[in-house]
């Protein structure tokens, strides 16, 4: 097959690179062709953007779907015993006949979980050493400072376990984070010795909750990386106060592919995101540093296959890209931005990367908009908005056929983990989009006022 030119997957980004001829699932396209059983692909901890996402491709797949919720009980009594090791070895018992792929974009347990999986069965995936090294927050810090310190923070291991009390003397204020969480879970800058005992400070059921969600990383981890300190931990930053974005794309047999680079805009004061917003405002320049960045540190993990996520500071008066993280998964949340706007499908890709072939051969769909956004509803005095109506839901619908909304209604002990762990409350998403930034605005001024809720952009 002879190379075509590789045309950038979005706007403003330049990969640098070539890539193979077209591909497009097509079962029986010739036409005497024997007709073939789409490929049968095992889902993983599929939730609420991907189960969207993916349903839309389940005409061209046989999906299996495993996992459970790890907040919801009864399901969640599972994390009692759960080892991933295990979980691997039972999911290929279970579902490795004829299985042409797996996947998952779930960062606590189904990335690293899909990832075993694949190398079990000999199907394509990312290496699972490569995950590890992505989601161990200390020693991606310090791969980082090996192949591209102009992106590092500085950083050191807190001096404490969870739970203990901090030591003395140590250089406030400071952004702390766990070794291994997901979503932003206990990730905030403290000011003070007092601030950081309070936040890092739990009851037992928390206590027990956390040991349980970071111990099957943690052996796997140990297992699989030259790692030395337990994922246990947490870690300090340097605060940065500098505008943030992600960077979006995929690798495919070792050649990373850009997507695009989404702006993350926090509500005013806080840490905590407002709204994501595509197509971005940062100079095409700076996305192309921060690509520079990301090939460097994923070739130097071994990740040279699958979708990844780099979220980045952009400083703008001295100009410097600093790494937050990087997720070695598809960024759901952020997928239909994309396809909005330049029409492309993350989700297929997604699974067409997963069966092996490069994404860049699926057909685009139309392009409908010239900007979109996620909008995220928050509240940050304990409190818990009350959920649209039935009636309310309907009437958006009708208004906004093409918004794509979910509920987070929380209450109780629940609703006091979010908020100690997060620092408030998201009780809302909706996508919008329009022909521009000034029409999206107005549409989402509306869709507010058919929801009941307050409009804080």
């Amino acid at each position: 097959m002879t190379p075509t030119p590789y045309q950038p997957l979005a706007r403003g980004l330049d990969p640098d690179a070539d890539l193979p001829g077209s591909w497009a699932p097509t079962w029986s396209d010739a036409p005497d062709a024997v007709t073939v059983s789409p490929p049968r692909v095992l889902l993983l901890f599929d939730y609420d953007w991907d189960a969207i996402g993916f349903g839309r491709s389940a005409g061209r797949y046989r999906f299996v779907r495993d996992g459970f919720d790890l907040f919801r009980f009864p399901s969640n009594l599972r994390l009692a015993g759960f080892d991933l090791d295990r979980f691997a070895d039972r999911l290929c018992e279970r579902h490795g006949a004829d299985l042409a792929a797996v996947v998952s974009n779930h960062e606590q347990f189904g990335a690293l979980a899909a990832a075993l999986v694949a190398r079990r069965l000999g199907l394509p995936g990312t290496p699972p050493e490569a995950i590890v090294a992505c989601q161990h927050k200390l020693y991606c810090r310090q791969v980082l400072q090996e192949v591209a310190p102009e992106a590092n923070l500085p950083f050191f291991l807190l001096p404490c376990e969870i739970g203990e009390p901090p030591p003395a003397g140590l250089p406030y204020p400071l952004f702390v984070k766990p070794i291994k969480a997901a979503y932003s879970v206990l990730a905030r800058r403290v000011e003070t010795e007092q601030e950081l005992a309070r936040h890092i400070a739990f009851g037992p059921l928390e206590a027990w909750i956390i040991r349980r969600l970071v111990r099957p990383f943690d052996r796997v981890a140990r297992r699989l990386a030259p790692i030395d300190t337990g994922a246990h931990r947490m870690i300090a930053e340097q605060p940065v106060q500098a505008l943030q974005y992600n960077l979006d794309g995929y690798v495919h047999r070792g050649e990373l592919r850009p997507i695009g680079v989404v702006d993350e805009l926090m509500y005013p004061g806080t840490q905590a995101f407002l709204r994501f917003a595509y197509p971005s405002r940062l100079d095409p320049a700076v996305q192309s540093r921060a690509i520079e960045v990301a090939r460097r540190f994923l070739r130097a993990v071994g990740f040279d296959h699958g979708f990844f996520n780099m979220e980045f500071f952009h400083e703008p008066g001295t100009g410097a890209v600093r790494v937050i993280e990087f997720n070695p998964r598809m960024g759901s949340q952020l997928a239909d931005l994309y396809r909005r706007v330049d029409g492309l499908d993350l989700h297929a890709m997604n699974l067409a990367l997963a069966c092996g072939h490069d994404p860049a051969g699926l057909p685009r769909l139309a392009a409908r908009d010239g900007a979109a956004a996620s909008f995220v509803f928050r509240v940050f005095d304990g409190s818990a908005p009350a959920q649209p109506s039935a009636d309310r839901r309907e009437a958006l619908r009708r208004a906004f056929p093409d918004a794509l909304f979910m509920g987070f209604g929380r209450r109780g002990r629940a609703l006091r983990r979010e908020y100690k762990w997060l620092g408030s409350h998201r009780y809302g998403v909706l996508h919008l989009g329009a022909a521009d930034e000034a029409a999206l605005r107005a549409r989402y001024t509306a869709a507010c006022d058919e929801l009941g809720w307050p409009a804080p952009w």
